[in-house]
């Protein structure tokens, strides 16, 4: 070799380069590929694990699948992921809201921007429920304490969603609703995950799961009944507080309100919206507003500040609360309520709510509960289409009188009715009667309407002509509605079918539909519909899964309230 000659570079192009490179080196890569196709293999397959049973199983895996080291995350962390991703989806739909409003104010109908409004509210709940699940998920105890509370909250944030599409599902209203509804059904898709998510988390065993439940976060005497499967000796149940039972029982003379509402100019208000302004924001005790007997025309909200806050009449048909709201005239359903009540722990007792708009108005609500934990004792509800509307989370009512015609108890609570007295009014010329129009939009909800020992009958306007219109028990307002008559005397304004069709075979498989032990000329089954999801409870501890005990927990937060009431089927 000659030392002395100049060796000759050529500068290769860095594509050659970088082939030779693999060609000589392809170790590293190979085995950097194979790292990242293992681990996003072994991604999968735990989030196909984690997801199995959704049934937005795509999306599921799909939201799953982006957690980092999700091989190393726990059951709990995942759900809190789903909860962040979900609070996202509640963002993006409220700006989606704020540029519709932003973009139309001046093109809005009424109903429009009734309908929007009732979004913004209901998204900012949703957001509210997410967050309180999401705190008890990241506590030192998780879902052990409060494992009900956190499926009540979920199930209300995805009946959310769906009411505030209700506000746009006719006419050019549809217009709205195609623009909101994609991200609408995304949050209420993740909420069904995390509701099937959240039966597989696993308490810490450090946990002492009896801690109190949320409904005991807002106080209670020392001698409050412990067991939430006890009553006391007037029957109450355990969740209700030693104080309010004593309210309920008592005279009203008797008894100390916060403050005083007549017409008359003898107390401290004379008008109730005046007097629930002035109630104290997130009380932790009861509030009570005695209302002086009276018609108050008014349309009044108990918003989600105003807990614990109690009417006090001086009975059905002596103080009443009066409006008119109604679709016709531009409301929503939603907003058409003349009473509306959202805070928790809502109780009433002695009054009269109506919504007097009548039958040609449609859908005009008398009272809407969407406060948990809500009691009414002793009331009475009066209106046509949709007269009470059982929004959402936990509710009981006892003792009371409700009046309607088309759907007139509607909704997608976990609702009990006992000892309450159901009357059908004489509806239009076309119309038929139905009792009950149960929302239950996925099986994963703890919702339904059950009707326990309850009067089913005509009103005074029906009952001389009861055969010019066919009334019925219920129809399947969503897809997985729930409703069950148990040891109720059932009169003969009943159709020998017993229950109707929403819309062709619309729900008739996946719906759940019970009697059970009725009484009466209507009570008959043997010519009842005999749709797949139908049936006739022949089992007591089937028909023990919707009394106050086991239906709502009623044992744990009715005690307080003082209104009357049994836990299991009969008293």
């Amino acid at each position: 070799m000659n030392l002395t000659k100049k060796t000759k570079f050529v500068l290769l192009p860095l594509s050659f380069l970088t082939i030779t490179f693999l060609v000589l080196f392809p170790t590293f890569k190979t085995s950097q590929t194979t790292h990242n196709h293992l681990h996003i293999h072994r991604n999968l397959a735990i989030a196909e694990s984690h997801c199995d049973g959704t049934l937005y199983h795509d999306l599921c895996v799909d939201t799953l699948s982006a957690i980092p080291n999700l091989h190393k995350k726990s059951m709990a962390e995942v759900l809190c992921h789903t909860l962040n991703v979900t609070e996202d989806e509640v963002r993006s739909s409220e700006s989606n809201v704020t540029g519709l409003e932003c973009a139309n104010k001046d093109a809005l109908s009424p109903l429009q921007k009734h309908g929007l409004a009732d979004c913004h509210e209901l998204l900012q709940r949703t957001m509210d429920e997410l967050r309180t699940v999401y705190r008890e998920m990241t506590s030192q105890c998780g879902p052990a304490r409060h494992f009900t509370d956190m499926v009540t909250f979920l199930s209300a944030a995805m009946t959310y969603q769906y009411t505030c599409l209700d506000g746009f599902a006719v006419g050019s209203n549809r217009t709205i609703r195609q623009f909101i509804q994609p991200g609408l059904f995304n949050i209420s898709h993740h909420v069904s995950n995390s509701l099937v998510m959240l039966k597989k988390v696993h308490a810490p065993r450090h946990c002492n799961s009896s801690s109190p439940p949320y409904y005991n976060k807002y106080g209670g005497d020392e001698d409050d009944l412990a067991d939430a499967n006890r009553v006391d000796p007037s029957g109450f149940p355990g969740w209700m507080k030693k104080r309010d039972r004593r309210i309920l029982q008592q005279a009203n003379a008797t008894t100390r309100a916060d403050l005083v509402v007549a017409k008359d100019g003898s107390g401290n208000f004379t008008t109730v919206e005046a007097a629930v302004a002035a109630a104290p924001n997130n009380s932790d005790t009861r509030f009570v507003i005695y209302i002086k007997g009276g018609a108050y025309y008014e349309n009044i909200e108990v918003d989600k500040k105003k807990r614990n806050i109690m009417f006090l009449g001086d009975g059905i048909g002596k103080t009443m609360i009066k409006g008119n709201r109604n679709v016709v005239d531009g409301w929503t359903t939603f907003r058409s309520a003349t009473l509306a009540v959202v805070g928790t722990g809502f109780i009433a007792k002695g009054i009269t709510v109506e919504n007097y708009a009548g039958p040609s108005k449609h859908q005009a609500v008398a009272l809407r509960s969407g406060s948990d934990l809500s009691a009414f004792y002793q009331c009475s509800f009066i209106g046509y289409q949709d007269t009470l509307y059982t929004h959402s989370l936990r509710q009981f009512y006892r003792e009371c009188d409700i009046y309607g015609t088309v759907d007139f108890i509607f909704g997608n609570a976990a609702v009990v009715f006992q000892n309450c007295n159901l009357y059908a009014r004489k509806p239009l010329d076309n119309q038929k009667n139905i009792f009950t129009a149960q929302g239950r939009e996925d099986p994963n909800q703890n919702t339904g309407i059950s009707i326990l020992n309850c009067k089913v009958s005509a009103a005074s306007d029906l009952a001389p002509n009861k055969t010019a219109f066919k009334s019925y028990l219920g129809r399947p307002w969503k897809m997985y509605s729930r409703t069950v008559f148990l040891l109720s005397n059932i009169d003969d304004v009943i159709d020998p079918a017993g229950w109707l069709e929403w819309s062709g075979d619309f729900a008739l498989s996946t719906l759940y539909y019970g009697e059970y032990k009725n009484r009466g000329p209507g009570s008959n089954t043997s010519a009842r519909v005999t749709w797949p999801g139908y049936r006739v409870i022949n089992s007591s501890s089937e028909a023990s899964n919707f009394t106050v005990g086991n239906f709502i927990e009623g044992s744990v937060w009715l005690p307080p309230t003082g209104i009357s009431f049994y836990l299991n089927l009969t008293a």
